[in-house]
């Protein structure tokens, strides 16, 4: 009896203490704000030296993470793959090459999940034109001068699947929405260009899209709103879809509006755009086609291999910007690296397998995607957290260029206005993550004595505005640098 009552007095004391911390205040004033009445809220701070937990707030709840899921899906290929890996993607040829330079045979672009090839967006990517001319010289340099069978996108590592199934038809016609292949391109988007009109509710007319997309028809149920009411249209078109509809407002005006979309087929966008630049110095194709699910049955000469950039500047731009391609293509190239199946989850479970090793409890977690934008996600805070802590924990050359990746409190990516001028700033780095009734951030923050902090603060289901609980989340995390 008097061993329980003591063991009852000293987890009090631990209780109260923890209750007494500035962070814990600062999380305790958060979960009792009137717009969390019908939510949920999950909180953690942890001591990254010590690994001791400094406030907490329901930590082992399971909630939808949005985009904080990021951090998993990088923090994952930095360790599993290496921040200097770089991702391959072949050029090559079967069949037979006569002496006048006529292939009895099939021109393949092979994938291995590139999410760079041929970018315009990320440093140390070579644009489609030029990735295009590159392709072009390797073939005339090998001296062929015709194909008689087909320029072939060859995606057949990752399959067919592009996509998680439990994303929403919203999201899959929009660039954020594309999916990812073996083969991708252009990082599987395409802009879709609008002639503004003058008068509300006019119809704004479609004014091409670039690049061109063979086949790609939309039908247009678009209108004009108001001036500065910016970007409310989506596209609606599953993969492999190349009948879209567009629907929602641009505001009215008298320019050229751009939104983004995706790419149906990316490895057949390939295929053609590849035999498209053959065409113009002459060499002639029989067609253009893809390949998602046939693995490759003939013998084949390699012509040319095409390098992406290193990984850190992947997952630097994955987080900074919050591309949801790079992070599906990270995952299924875990399963492919690991296991030999370029799946989201064989990826998924491939990167499971690698933290449990390092001690992650992941109860609590529940994955469909690997960047967040499926609402069937779920994962703790206290999960998250501890993820940070073990990064901060691995050598130098893994927890750097993941640091870096995270954007910085009132300097870069999604924090470039947040928190600017405040103690937080250029000391608090952490990733954001928005969908419909969902907020968070999962980072580090660096405390008034110098110590580094590792914290995740979901929320779920608010009441009221998203400005406005961005703000409440904003001062959390900035009574964690003051403090």
């Amino acid at each position: 009896m008097h061993r329980y009552v003591f063991t009852l007095l000293f987890l009090a004391t631990a209780l109260t203490s923890l209750a007494q911390h500035p962070y814990q205040g600062a999380a305790n004033r958060l979960a009792a704000d009137p717009s969390l009445k019908n939510g949920s809220l999950s909180i953690s701070v942890i001591d990254v030296e010590s690994g001791q937990l400094l406030a907490s707030y329901e930590p082992e709840r399971a909630l939808s993470p949005a985009s904080n899921l990021k951090v998993l899906a990088t923090a994952s290929a930095l360790a599993i793959l290496g921040p200097d890996y770089r991702y391959q993607t072949n050029l090559e040829y079967d069949g037979t090459l006569s002496d006048d330079g006529v292939l009895s045979g099939n021109l393949y672009l092979s994938g291995y999940g590139d999410p760079t090839l041929g970018s315009p967006l990320i440093e140390g990517a070579m644009p489609l034109a030029p990735l295009m001319e590159r392709l072009r010289m390797a073939v005339q340099q090998a001296g062929i001068r015709r194909i008689e069978g087909s320029v072939i996108g060859d995606a057949s590592a990752f399959g067919s699947q592009s996509s998680a199934g439990t994303w929403q038809w919203e999201d899959m016609g929009n660039y954020y929405g594309a999916g990812a292949w073996a083969l991708n391109l252009h990082e599987n988007l395409h802009y879709l260009h609008f002639q503004q009109q003058a008068g509300l509710g006019s119809i704004p007319a479609i004014a091409g899209t670039e690049p061109e997309i063979p086949g790609l028809q939309f039908i247009n149920e678009v209108v004009s709103a108001g001036r500065g009411t910016g970007d409310n249209a989506y596209i609606f078109g599953a993969p492999y879809q190349f009948n879209r509809y567009v629907r929602g407002t641009i505001p009215v005006g008298t320019g050229i509006f751009t939104i983004k979309g995706s790419i149906p087929d990316p490895p057949l966008f390939a295929a053609q755009t590849l035999r498209q630049s053959l065409a113009t110095v002459g060499i002639m194709a029989g067609g253009a086609s893809s390949r998602v699910n046939a693995q490759a049955t003939t013998r084949r000469r390699q012509l040319y291999t095409h390098e992406s950039p290193p990984l850190s500047r992947i997952v630097e731009r994955a987080n900074m910007e919050s591309v949801n391609l790079y992070c599906e293509a990270m995952v299924k190239t875990i399963g492919w690296n690991q296991k030999q199946e370029g799946s989201t989850a064989a990826g998924l479970e491939a990167l499971r397998a690698y933290w449990e090793g390092e001690g992650l409890d992941w109860d609590g977690c529940y994955l469909s995607d690997g960047s967040g934008l499926s609402g069937a996600n779920a994962v703790t805070s206290l999960f998250l957290a501890r993820l940070l802590r073990l990064m901060a924990r691995q050598e130098e050359s893994l927890f750097r260029p993941f640091y870096e990746s995270l954007p910085l409190a009132g300097r870069s990516g999604s924090l470039k206005n947040t928190l600017r001028g405040t103690a937080a700033e250029g000391r608090l780095r952490a990733k954001s993550g928005t969908l419909e009734r969902v907020r968070a951030y999962t980072g580090y923050a660096t405390a008034r004595n110098g110590r580094l902090l590792a914290f995740s603060v979901i929320v779920n289901n608010y009441s009221g505005s998203g400005g406005a609980i961005r703000q409440k989340l904003e001062r959390f995390m900035l009574e964690l640098c003051e403090n």
